[in-house]
């Protein structure tokens, strides 16, 4: 806008005017407003943030005290020994060292008067099962005076049954899994569908059969029959470890499906010989071992394994518990 002022003849431009104030004012109104706006949400975030740390750590450590709640037991008055066989065997859980450690702490107690690994495993690694199969036979040579017995949860089947052979005796519910001493193996061929959707494959190998197995190669029979030959070694190494654990027990005549890789109900495999009796943690102890008290001797993780395993459980539970939320 153009003002006039007194004693000059010529106009000149100011920004006295009222609009422009106006104008002005509400510029800055909004610039302040919009940068309250984002301090506060700056505030909000770093609260919520700090919030879910808290809870996190709340929670794991309340998942490592959880044992404080329970019985205090006096280990120096006659008891029995349970040591955990859980989960997929493999070496990154290394069950045969868990049960190497566990079984080697039972036995030095002389308070022990009976050791049962509480089996609960859907199976896993052959060579893993093997490892826990001998170390278990050789501890149990070393104390003979002192029984030890596998019961079994709700499933003890393939590389757990491996292992479970190695007792004096297996127990399990009727409802229980177990058995199926079988190997299994395998993977895709996606060959047709590369075919179908014009892709070629560049596979560069030196040696015949290094590329074998190869979902975007076609196998060989040759290649098909070195795999068989592969299992079928395991499968016997298996068969013969559950033969040399279990013995005459074993009612192999009438059974065909012994060693197919079939899996039984508590119930039949006691009449395969299988197992040997029903029975759970308490009453092998109480009315077996005669030492109704329990004590867990199973190795304790290494405490960066406990905070991993707990903060990725934790937080896959909040996450879905936000994602339904917002759902």
């Amino acid at each position: 806008m153009k003002i006039k002022i007194k004693g000059m003849d010529s106009p000149i431009e100011g920004e006295t005017s009222s609009g422009s104030q106006t104008w002005e004012r509400g510029m800055l109104e909004k610039l302040l407003m919009q940068v309250y706006r984002e301090q506060r949400r700056g505030r909000w975030l770093k609260w919520i943030w700090r919030l879910v740390w808290v809870m996190l750590i709340l929670m794991l450590i309340g998942g490592l005290s959880g044992r404080s709640g329970q019985v205090k037991i006096n280990m120096s008055k006659p008891h029995t020994a349970v040591i955990k066989l859980s989960g997929t065997i493999d070496s990154e859980a290394d069950q045969a060292a868990q049960l190497r450690q566990g079984l080697q702490a039972a036995y030095d107690n002389t308070n022990v008067k009976g050791v049962i690994i509480l089996a609960n495993s859907p199976g896993g690694s052959p060579v893993v099962s093997n490892i826990a199969f001998g170390e278990v036979r050789r501890l149990k040579s070393e104390h003979k005076n002192i029984p030890l017995y596998v019961v079994t949860e709700d499933v003890c089947a393939s590389g757990c049954y491996y292992i479970a052979a190695a007792a004096d005796k297996i127990y399990a519910d009727p409802s229980s899994m177990v058995g199926s001493i079988g190997v299994i193996g395998g993977g895709f061929d996606f060959t047709e569908l590369m075919d179908k959707i014009g892709v070629k494959r560049r596979l560069k190998i030196a040696g015949e059969n290094k590329g074998m197995g190869d979902p975007f190669t076609a196998e060989t029979p040759e290649q098909a029959a070195i795999w068989q030959g592969m299992l079928n070694d395991i499968h016997q190494e298996f068969i013969k470890s559950v033969r040399l654990g279990r013995g005459e027990r074993l009612q192999e005549a009438g059974n065909p499906d012994l060693f197919s890789g079939r899996v039984y109900t508590g119930i039949e495999a006691k009449k395969t010989g299988l197992i040997d009796d029903f029975g759970n943690v308490y009453s092998v102890a109480r009315d077996v071992i005669k030492a109704p008290e329990l004590v867990d001797y199973s190795p304790e993780d290494p405490f960066s394994k406990v905070i991993g395993r707990r903060l990725g459980a934790e937080a896959k539970q909040t996450i879905g518990e936000w994602v339904l939320k917002a759902w």
